[in-house]
């Protein structure tokens, strides 16, 4: 099938986009990458009268990392790809989950078109990029001919593929924290086959001090209906690294316990939720035992073919 008819503009500005997001706020849809859209639209899953093309569009295509606040932050644009902030270095150093859980999403000829924030905006409760917004405590920036606010990713995502965005608003860059100083971080799922959406996914970051567990945060893919965080800090407070066999137990019954699957034609629901502990089992041991303070393994920076590999 092909799209039903539409009419397309190609706005230059940020204020002309937003006037058209205005002009065509009940019926238009916004294109960027459009990696998730043009399937929906050739479906004809959404017909709308309008699309506004904002690959145009001067200013959204900042990728950038920054100090703020005495820290660092990663800005990243509206059009900005997934291939560009998977490959940037200075992303790898300041917040090096939000790179590996990049590699993780689709196929590179899908990352080469597919943008970060527009992965936001689709709040897929299946995808990548709105958990490791959650997870490092990031927020988007949101703009309309009424004004401009700030959301963070709690405040943002309100439902399986739903946002409060309103429907004149457009998210023009979203910020990614740099990890404190002694996080170890990472990202794992496990797909029938590579590029297909995670049946469970989990994202982490521990914070440890010399050889000691001081805290823990996990994220989900698949699992749960919006980007939510369990802070495991009590559990796994005081606990030695060399300690992770014993520690991993506890950190997954209270995984399994947290979360609410649902099941489908992929896995039924107590299937994902044993895949989840699988999976937070293996990378609590993992990040445990890295000699990284980024928590990546010390034999190799993982790669886009690695990651591949590690899917099928």
């Amino acid at each position: 099938m092909k799209p039903s008819p539409l009419r397309i503009h190609r706005p230059t500005t940020i204020d002309e986009t937003l006037d058209l997001l205005s002009e065509h706020a009940a019926s238009g849809k916004v294109l960027a990458g459009g990696q998730s859209l043009v399937p929906v639209l050739n479906m004809r899953l959404a017909a709308p009268s309008d699309l506004i093309d904002i690959t145009a569009v001067s200013g959204l295509d900042e990728l950038s990392v920054a100090g703020a606040e005495g820290r660092a932050e990663i800005t990243v644009g509206a059009t900005v790809t997934h291939r560009q902030v998977e490959r940037s270095e200075e992303v790898a150093v300041a917040n090096p989950i939000l790179g590996e859980a990049l590699s993780f999403v689709a196929h590179p000829a899908i990352r080469n078109r597919g943008t970060t924030v527009g992965s936001i905006a689709h709040a897929d409760p299946n995808g990548e990029i709105p958990m490791i917004l959650a997870l490092t405590g990031g927020r988007v920036e949101v703009r309309s001919t009424r004004g401009q606010r700030t959301l963070s990713a709690e405040e943002l995502n309100i439902g399986p593929l739903e946002t409060s965005l309103e429907s004149d608003e457009l998210i023009t860059r979203a910020t990614f924290p740099a990890l404190p100083a002694g996080s170890r971080a990472g990202f794992d799922e496990l797909a029938r086959r590579s590029g297909d959406y995670g049946l469970a996914g989990v994202g982490m970051i521990l914070d440890v001090e010399g050889a000691t567990v001081k805290g823990l945060h996990c994220g989900f893919i698949s699992v749960t209906d919006v980007p939510e965080v369990l802070n495991l800090g009590e559990a796994v407070s005081g606990a030695h690294l060399r300690d992770a066999s014993e520690v991993a137990d506890t950190v997954v019954d209270a995984v399994r316990d947290f979360i609410d699957p649902g099941g489908d034609i992929h896995a039924t629901a107590d299937y994902r939720r044993h895949l989840t502990g699988v999976i937070t089992s293996r990378l609590f041991r993992r990040l445990c035992r890295t000699d990284s303070a980024q928590g990546r393994n010390t034999d190799s920076r993982m790669t886009g073919t690695d990651t591949e590999r590690r899917r099928v």
